[in-house]
């Protein structure tokens, strides 16, 4: 049994380090809200001109983050937004567009690289008719979690982006995880969002902040994102506590990033020596892995039980598949283990021995979309 639990279900698990736990009890504060507390202020200026646009605005999560983007660019209700049929805005975010917003998702079939083909894009863009809902947005995700965390490169961002602009649509990026594109492709964060006209960034995630996403724009944009972020709740007090943690997760932690993707290839290639499993060492862009079972006899929520049962926690990515990921409180070690573990897993469920009991705290089931 391991000393400690390895954590592969998400990046999302990460816990604030000592340096971001003594920067919250620090922290200058002030009423957010009324838009005068000193540390979020400053936090804000700082990934706002990181990100290479004119303002930003802390918010709670990554899903409020997308929501408001998308509802400050269609804020007419019958508008139609563009992304693609695996993202995680149409997957996993209850609908929000559509549900609060009024906005029509019209999607595009996601390639397994994450990106939609262009000719497809411009396809789904609506001419002006009685009939249909009007096309204002475009949206990417960079990384696409549900692609294996695939990077998609500048030039596609900018070939999308001239799409948008020469149709007089706006694009928005769900930058989750845009630090981690921007470490495997070696190109400045900025210049991957040039294109865009507003992008949300999760600090919760691969940077390891316990709370927390900004989106970054235009002033005219953030200015109406307030408003909104105070329409849905989101609106917080002396927030400058959490903005104080964020603000030490970017300057400590992207440098960690591609250590993760190293681990991350360094699982793959473990794992692709274990029979009953297949997995692409080519898929491995970022810091996440993605297998599928290959024995009939064995279901990914299986394997995860008894892997749970030796302090491997992960979770079923589909009917056959299995999703591990990587994040800075991963060790070398860690991953050794992981893969030791897979294999015993393996070799416990097909000797029939292991008796797997219903799980009560939700890891294997149902949490495909972190």
């Amino acid at each position: 049994m391991a000393s400690k639990v390895v954590d592969l279900r998400s990046d999302t698990v990460t816990k604030p380090s000592e340096a971001m736990r003594a920067a919250m009890a620090a922290a200058d504060v002030d009423d957010d809200v009324v838009g005068v507390d000193p540390t979020a202020q400053r936090f804000q200026a700082e990934m706002a001109a990181l990100m290479g646009k004119e303002a930003a605005l802390f918010v709670p999560s990554g899903t409020m983050g997308n929501l408001i983007s998308v509802l400050v660019h269609c804020d007419v209700r019958g508008s139609e937004a563009i992304l693609g049929d695996n993202s995680h805005i149409h997957v996993y975010e209850n609908g929000g567009i559509s549900t609060i917003g009024g906005v029509h998702p019209k999607t595009v079939p996601n390639n397994p690289d994450g990106t939609m083909d262009i000719d497809k894009i411009v396809a789904a863009i609506r001419h002006p008719d009685l009939h249909y809902p009007t096309t204002r947005l475009i949206c990417l995700e960079n990384t696409h979690g549900n692609s294996g965390g695939k990077c998609l490169s500048v030039e596609y961002t900018d070939k999308v982006g001239e799409i948008a602009t020469s149709h007089g649509l706006k694009l928005h990026i769900d930058g989750a995880r845009i630090f981690n594109a921007s470490v495997a492709l070696g190109v400045p964060v900025d210049r991957l969002v040039k294109a865009a006209d507003s992008v949300s960034v999760c600090l919760s995630k691969g940077l390891g902040a316990p709370v927390g996403s900004v989106i970054v724009g235009s002033k005219n944009f953030i200015e109406k994102a307030k408003i909104l972020r105070k329409t849905l709740g989101g609106g917080m007090r002396q927030v400058g506590v959490l903005c104080a943690a964020a603000q030490v997760a970017v300057r400590d932690t992207v440098g960690k990033l591609a250590d993760d993707h190293r681990k991350a290839r360094a699982l793959t290639e473990g794992l692709k020596k274990i029979k009953h499993i297949t997995v692409d060492p080519a898929s491995v862009e970022t810091n996440m892995v993605f297998f599928d079972i290959v024995d009939p006899r064995i279901s990914p929520d299986n394997l995860c039980q008894v892997l749970e049962q030796h302090n491997v926690l992960t979770m079923p990515a589909s009917s056959k598949s299995i999703r591990f990921v990587l994040h800075y409180q991963i060790s070398d070690s860690d991953v050794q283990y992981a893969v030791t573990c897979v294999e015993k897993a393996f070799e416990e469920l097909l000797k029939g021995g292991t008796n797997l009991e219903l799980l009560t705290n939700g890891t294997t089931r149902s949490s495909y979309g972190h």
